[in-house]
């Protein structure tokens, strides 16, 4: 019994070591949502123009939902990418988070609209029941409506390539750019 007592420092260092290594091989951009493959919120706002928009307006083709915010320097990181996969045909919606819809729409002016609609989310209800932790969040949903992945950071050509491209591919929504 001695003897494993002179062990138990060496044991324990071992067993954090393996769970920091396990840690930090994650990709700490995916967090998995708790609603990845369950469906996307009901709610009732209004968009940048000022018209109502609800979930259903969001069915009826694979989609992207991307939360995004005037105040986030990420944002206008990723904002030049999701203009170029706007003009290659893919369906971005955006979720207006916690922002002032002034700002918002000089913003887009701006920087460009890759947006078929812009949902003002100005109080973070909606990215509540969504879980978003921070803008930008990515969520890619089916024609269903159903969250098919949640991807948090700048979107890029390489995560749209390694993550988006592939699981569009197996949702059969065609050719992707």
């Amino acid at each position: 019994m001695q003897r494993l007592r002179l062990f138990l420092p060496l044991i324990a260092f071992a067993v954090l070591a393996l769970l920091l290594w396990r840690g930090l091989s994650l990709d700490p951009n995916h967090m998995p949502s708790a609603l990845e493959d369950r469906p996307f919120p009901q709610f009732t706002a209004r968009t940048l123009a000022g018209d109502a928009v609800s979930r259903e307006d969001l069915l009826g083709a694979v989609a992207l939902v991307n939360v995004w915010a005037t105040w986030c320097p990420s944002c206008a990181a990723e904002h030049a990418y999701l203009n170029e996969l706007a003009r290659t045909g893919v369906t971005i919606f955006g979720l207006n988070y916690k922002d002032d819809s002034a700002a918002a729409r000089r913003w887009i002016e701006t920087r460009g609209d890759p947006y078929r609609l812009n949902i003002v989310d100005d109080s973070g209800r909606l990215g509540i029941d969504l879980g978003v932790t921070g803008a930008p969040e990515t969520y890619l949903i089916d024609a269903a409506g159903i969250v098919r992945l949640r991807y948090q950071g700048p979107l890029d050509a390489r995560v749209w390539r390694e993550q988006f491209e592939p699981l569009i591919a197996r949702l059969g929504a065609g050719a992707t750019p």
